[in-house]
């Protein structure tokens, strides 16, 4: 098995960038989900209410952060913020410090989103855990749902669309499910079982099946709601009543590394 693709989305419901190589920290991918787009009460948007967020593009470029989107131009936002007072902004049920990350983004972000945001940055010094029901004692992770990473296997995306087409359904691509670090050459599903694996010079550990929502009939290119597929066939053979329609593995850090596409994948 080895890393065919990798996918870092620096800021939490926007588009995402795909990587050659990347540094695998506590958090997840370097510069995956740091920012997060709130409203004027620090409580985070998404794509399940803000589909359109999903056409607002990202990249890390040698000046920061540059956020660009149809016919509204690009603004580009530091890496690191400095100067700025920290604020409380809540992301499910954490509720953590973050730094405001440009005033310029904000409103920017106010116009093309058409609603009143502000762009926020997760520092250092915020520690936000995972689940530790799940994922143990003191695993970090930055603005994602709840953990360092998602891994999704080629095959199973393969496998999901075979079902989709019986139903004469086009296909769906990968980017429908956001996930890290995709990998090649494994049986379908067979994420669910993996418990630590190697992965270029990291370790992540398996601690959780993704349960999907309904971002995933969100056209990732348009921002158009299109369900009720996948959820409906996932449905149909990956419910669970703990998680939902499963799809996708998340999983914490147990040792720090580059990951390279590639690069072998060793359960």
């Amino acid at each position: 098995m080895k890393v065919s693709s990798l996918h870092i989305y620096p800021v939490k419901g926007l588009k995402g960038i795909e990587l050659d190589a990347a540094n695998a920290t506590e958090r997840g991918l370097e510069h995956d989900r740091r920012w997060m787009v709130v409203d004027n009460d620090g409580v985070f948007l998404t794509q399940r209410d803000y589909p359109k967020m999903a056409t607002v593009w990202t990249d890390i470029g040698p000046d920061g952060l540059e956020l660009s989107a149809p016919d509204v131009g690009e603004v580009t936002v530091p890496l690191k913020p400095e100067g700025t007072k920290p604020m409380r902004v809540q992301v499910w049920n954490s509720v953590v410090e973050a730094l405001p990350a440009s005033a310029k983004a904000d409103v920017w972000l106010t116009k093309y989103l058409g609603l009143g945001c502000r762009l926020v940055y997760m520092p250092d010094t915020t520690r936000r855990t995972s689940n530790e029901e799940y994922a143990g004692e003191g695993k970090l992770v930055g603005f994602a749902d709840g953990y360092a990473y998602l891994v999704i296997t080629e095959a199973s995306l393969e496998d999901l669309n075979k079902r989709l087409a019986a139903k004469k359904h086009p296909a769906l691509p990968m980017n429908r499910f956001r996930p890290n670090i995709v990998v090649s050459g494994a049986q379908p599903y067979a994420e669910d079982h993996w418990d630590e694996i190697k992965v270029g010079g990291a370790v992540l550990r398996g601690v959780k099946p993704c349960g999907r929502c309904q971002v995933t009939t969100t056209d990732q290119s348009t921002g158009e709601v299109r369900g009720p597929e996948p959820l409906q066939t996932l449905a149909s053979y990956r419910d669970s009543t703990r998680f939902g329609q499963m799809f996708g593995m998340n999983l914490v850090t147990v040792k720090t590394g580059r990951i390279a596409v590639g690069d072998a994948v060793t359960p």
